[in-house]
């Protein structure tokens, strides 16, 4: 069972549930601090940031994170960039990766749901770069759907499959910065494009002159509509 940090309601009654789902390399320590952030933005709102079910083979003992929720051995995004058919296998390989993980992760929603007792439609995802494609893949094929997706610095894998396996649409944002090195932010629009493609609208950003990370109005835009999202459910 996969576990992390968490911050209780700033209200001390939680009526929703965000999750965040921290990158490659990180762990749940590395997004936890959002939900600091965030608290009193949405005070009925509990946190979990759960930490990804492996360590990266080899990762430096005591530089803390080192966690993966499935490998990248084949990841480079500068071929990525120019070599479209080579990046079609790796956008596989990395699906198949992701359809790995999410059975644990789905338990560990439905058990933090539960300590909560609140129905799925009361959760949240957020996601930043590899943690973006978790909550993608993950969120988009429950049922009941979450009451939103957010995502930082990401991709969206898969995007053939969904128009046959998504079970929910619900109000996605997308944000990524301009000069991202790590995850280019072509990767933004193509999950816009696969998300249109299965009748899944989504809004989206661009944060001038930022790299791989959340820049500030990143981070205002995504608080506000999570709150929205979230007040949309009554």
């Amino acid at each position: 069972m996969l576990d992390g940090p968490r911050l209780p309601s700033a209200s001390g009654r939680a009526r929703s549930l965000v999750v965040l789902l921290h990158g490659y390399g990180a762990d749940g320590n590395d997004l936890i601090e959002l939900g600091a952030q965030w608290r009193q933005l949405l005070p009925d709102a509990a946190f979990a940031a759960p930490h990804a079910p492996s360590m990266i083979p080899g990762f430096p003992p005591g530089m803390g994170g080192g966690r993966q929720w499935f490998a990248l051995d084949q990841y480079d995004p500068n071929l990525l960039r120019r070599d479209p058919q080579q990046a079609a296998g790796i956008y596989a390989t990395m699906q198949a990766g992701a359809e790995q993980a999410a059975p644990a992760l789905h338990a560990f929603l439905d058990a933090e749901l539960a300590t909560h007792g609140l129905d799925g439609s009361r959760l949240a995802l957020v996601g930043f770069s590899q943690g973006t494609m978790m909550a993608l893949h993950v969120g988009l094929r429950r049922s009941p759907g979450p009451a939103a997706i957010l995502g930082y610095s990401g991709a969206m894998l898969g995007a053939d499959a969904l128009k046959d396996e998504i079970r929910c649409r619900p109000p996605i944002y997308l944000i990524h910065g301009d000069v991202d090195d790590i995850v280019p932010v072509e990767a933004m629009f193509a999950a816009i494009h696969g998300l249109n493609a299965a009748g899944c609208p989504a809004r989206w950003h661009v944060s001038r002159g930022m790299a791989h990370g959340i820049a500030p109005d990143g981070l205002q835009i995504g608080g506000a509509f999570l709150a929205e999202s979230l007040r949309a459910k009554g």
